[in-house]
């Protein structure tokens, strides 16, 4: 569903720290802080998860869901998993002039 990765840069773009993530969410900052450290994706309870994603999404970010197309409308970003043999994989620019 979402990981932590997303969950962090959720809270990056919205330019609020964990604190104020569990609060508009209704959860605690630990609990914002374990999803944030989980590397796939979040597990634990349905309810805070749902409440943080709820959260994200009603602060105007979206979260997509690998595969997914976008829902709405407006900038965004999205990570991409390196593919096998494309120049770029170890954080170089993978266009531009060489």
């Amino acid at each position: 569903m979402i990981t932590g990765p997303q969950v962090r840069a959720a809270r990056m773009l919205l330019g609020v720290d964990q604190k104020r993530l569990a609060e508009l969410a209704g959860v605690s900052v630990p609990t914002i802080q374990r999803m944030e450290a989980k590397a796939g994706t979040v597990g634990g309870a349905v309810e805070s998860l749902t409440r943080v994603v709820e959260a994200i999404e009603r602060a105007g970010v979206e979260l997509i869901a690998e595969g997914a197309e976008s829902r709405g409308v407006g900038r965004g970003v999205r990570l991409l998993q390196p593919a096998e043999g494309r120049r770029g994989d170890a954080g170089e620019p993978t266009g531009g002039a060489e």
